[in-house]
């Protein structure tokens, strides 16, 4: 990982391994942490969280994230959002495409994401963050394993 965008989740210079299989099998769910290349950037691999879905309306206000008219419940993210970026321009929102996602870093303050680049279509998408293998603690089977998704356990230790 390089940069913060996705602070306090991933943190500049965490190593992790990416399932490139698993989108082969099901589709990206909301949540999942990708490992995509933006549209603006073939050489670069971005790392973000998926947030709007295939047929989904999309709405950013006064940073509040809405899906379908609803306000999405975000408990991973490290602060409050003081981005004043509204997307899109229309107030109504955006439908995305039937192979359209939009994904956003955690850290919405410092995240270059489908805000500024718009949706990516599902083949930019390379695989699933699924294994923090660096850094590691002292191994504590008494702490909760950090997780980044519900169901994908993130390496056996708890950093100190």
């Amino acid at each position: 990982v390089e940069g913060l965008s996705m602070y306090a989740t991933l943190d500049n210079n965490d190593y992790l391994i990416a399932n490139k299989v698993d989108y082969r099998l099901h589709a990206p769910q909301r949540g999942d942490i990708v490992i995509l290349r933006p549209p603006t950037n073939n050489t670069t691999d971005f790392i973000k969280r998926i947030i709007g879905l295939p047929g989904e309306r999309l709405l950013i206000r006064s940073g509040v994230v809405y899906i379908n008219g609803h306000k999405l419940d975000e408990p991973y993210l490290p602060e409050a959002w003081v981005n004043d970026t509204n997307w899109p321009d229309s107030s109504s929102g955006r439908v995305m495409g039937a192979d359209e996602y939009f994904v956003m870093g955690d850290n919405r303050n410092r995240s270059q994401d489908s805000r500024f680049f718009g949706p990516i279509s599902r083949d930019r998408i390379d695989g699933k963050a699924w294994f923090r293998i660096y850094p590691v603690g002292p191994f504590d089977i008494y702490k909760k394993m950090p997780a980044l998704e519900t169901g994908t356990v993130f390496a056996g230790y708890a950093p100190q």
